[in-house]
């Protein structure tokens, strides 16, 4: 059994968007978004991997196929396979996501990836 602390997790960089890889198998991957100010994460793509974003704190727009909306703490948003994702910060305060996907992604480059895979 593997254990983690979320909160180990959350760091934030100047620069860009942070992202940390939460757990990954052969079924399930998931990482944890640090965005602070203006920064985004996306267009992110995969053709097979269903996805679910919870966000833990903060509030993020996002972008899913060409829908937007607005999330605040503790919101989801439920991500289709094959549909586009980009998650921007929507407040002056830093926002943290949590974003599943199963399968995991295609890793860069194979069938059925298509601008990239999530945030690394």
């Amino acid at each position: 059994m593997q254990t983690r602390t979320l909160t180990d997790l959350i760091r934030f960089d100047e620069d860009a968007a942070r992202t940390e890889v939460l757990t990954e198998t052969a079924n399930l991957w998931s990482q944890v978004i640090c965005l602070q100010g203006a920064q985004s994460v996306g267009p992110m793509l995969d053709a097979r991997a269903e996805g679910l974003v919870v966000v833990l704190a903060g509030e993020v727009a996002s972008q899913l196929g060409k829908a937007r909306t607005r999330l605040k703490q503790w919101a989801t948003l439920t991500i289709p396979a094959g549909e586009e994702l980009t998650l921007k910060n929507a407040s002056p305060d830093p926002a943290v996501v949590l974003l599943v996907l199963s399968p995991p992604p295609a890793a860069e480059g194979a069938e059925g990836a298509e601008g990239g895979t999530p945030a690394s």
